[in-house]
């Protein structure tokens, strides 16, 4: 049978889950990266959740073409609902955008018992998610910026430590991550310079306005100064 074969976006997910992991992927389209998974580790098992009728059916029939049943439940449901308390030791959700990333895991808190690692990839508002892991005690242990076929993916993951105590974020790091300030990889330019790009077109409309809204046009001006600032050293 030929190999499974899985985005880059994806991928890089893999890289951030343990060996012999136990996972769930919510929104887990075809359940690719929990087969993908399991069959570069015998040992690893997930479970695979779907909101849609559809997409859960297509996930299901990938597992059973794999021969992965055994070792991946595909369930229906919204959000960490799939879930019992302390089944999975790490979160998968990928493919979303960050407010709504953050609502599944706001509405499933308590399905979160047990878990010690999240890894979210939105495609867009990554720090309503980072300013979800810092008020839950999950704290940011990496990040990164792909660029995939044109797009750009920010991922994060954070780990469960209640017993630390953190540090106070900023704003700023919350909009770019931490980590990503520190690393500014090629991809992280490329996308921050696109989006210097954008929000100076889309405070122009907002100035031309008949009725400005001067609270969204002074963040914005914030974020513009913020990335001025991250990009002019690069």
């Amino acid at each position: 049978m030929a190999e499974l074969q899985l985005s880059n976006r994806l991928k890089s997910i893999t890289n951030y889950l343990p060996e012999q992991p136990l996972f769930a992927d919510i929104g887990s389209d075809h359940a690719y990266l929990p087969c993908y998974v399991c069959l570069h580790d015998s040992k690893a098992r997930a479970i695979a959740g779907e909101i849609n009728q559809g997409p859960y059916q297509r996930a299901y029939e990938q597992v059973e073409k794999w021969n992965l049943s055994d070792r991946i439940h595909v369930r229906q449901g919204d959000g960490l609902s799939v879930l019992e308390p302390n089944e999975a030791e790490q979160i998968v959700i990928a493919g979303m955008g960050g407010t709504l990333i953050t609502n599944i895991l706001e509405n499933g808190k308590e399905k979160l018992a047990g878990v010690n690692r999240i890894i979210a990839q939105p495609n867009i508002n990554a720090r309503y998610i980072r300013k979800w892991f810092h008020a839950h005690s999950f704290v940011l242990s990496a990040e990164e910026v792909m660029e995939e076929d044109g797009r750009f993916y920010e991922i994060l993951i954070a780990d469960y430590q209640p017993d630390l105590v953190t540090k106070e974020i900023t704003e700023k790091e919350y909009y770019f991550g931490p980590f990503n300030l520190q690393d500014k990889n090629q991809a992280f330019i490329k996308k921050w310079e696109h989006v210097l790009e954008r929000k100076k077109q889309i405070i122009a409309q907002m100035k031309n306005a008949s009725q400005p809204d001067e609270e969204k046009i002074a963040e914005f001006e914030q974020q513009m100064n913020w990335l001025k600032e991250v990009l002019k050293n690069e």
